[in-house]
């Protein structure tokens, strides 16, 4: 198939969510995201491979958080949040990795995670309304165990990575439920 095969508007719209691309004829897109009170977006490339398109957000994955400081106290492992918009700081996943094991906690109203774990080898963090690829805040390599990180404006875009969408016909883009969106029976049609 041809790039020409998804020039165009193609729009998923499920219950309150509505979404959509725009794709042209340079090999570019643009995309939208409504649900609620969370709006999301992306811009980027894309490619045919046979009956599958690829993205490329201009997004560059896992950085929707900065670590601003760290380091090294008594015990357990502490992370704490910073935004200006206090909602954003409740409810983030936080994804504690230690001898092939894996726990996991959620931030408090306050942006907050205490966890009493003797020893952690990687962290990772996700926001649950805005989920992306993970974002790496610890490797095996860091012996720190508090980390203070603030929210990127990143956080409301899209990456795309590892979501490769299935061309069923020159009017309909599918993929399977992933990181993003999650719902099953995903079409975006062409209007």
């Amino acid at each position: 198939m041809s790039q020409k095969s998804v020039q165009g508007e193609y729009y998923f719209r499920k219950m309150e969510m509505a979404s959509g691309f725009n794709f042209t004829a340079d090999g570019k897109f643009k995309f939208f995201f409504s649900y609620g009170a969370v709006d999301r977006s992306a811009t980027g490339t894309f490619s045919v491979e046979g009956d599958t398109l690829k993205l490329k957000s201009d997004k560059e994955p896992g950085k929707d958080f900065t670590v601003t400081s760290q380091s090294k106290q008594a015990k357990g492992y502490s992370l704490i949040f910073n935004d200006a918009n206090k909602y954003l700081l409740q409810n983030i996943l936080c994804v504690f990795l230690a001898d092939g094991q894996k726990q996991e906690a959620y931030t408090d109203s306050n942006g907050e995670v205490n966890i009493d774990l003797a020893h952690c080898d990687t962290i990772y963090v996700q926001h649950t309304l805005f989920p992306d690829i993970v974002t790496l805040v610890k490797d095996k390599t860091n012996n720190n165990n508090r980390f203070t990180l603030s929210l990127n404006p990143s956080l409301e875009q899209v990456s795309f990575k590892g979501i490769d969408f299935k061309i069923e016909n020159d009017t309909t883009l599918t993929c399977i439920p992933n990181y993003f969106l999650e719902m099953q029976d995903i079409k975006f049609v062409k209007e």
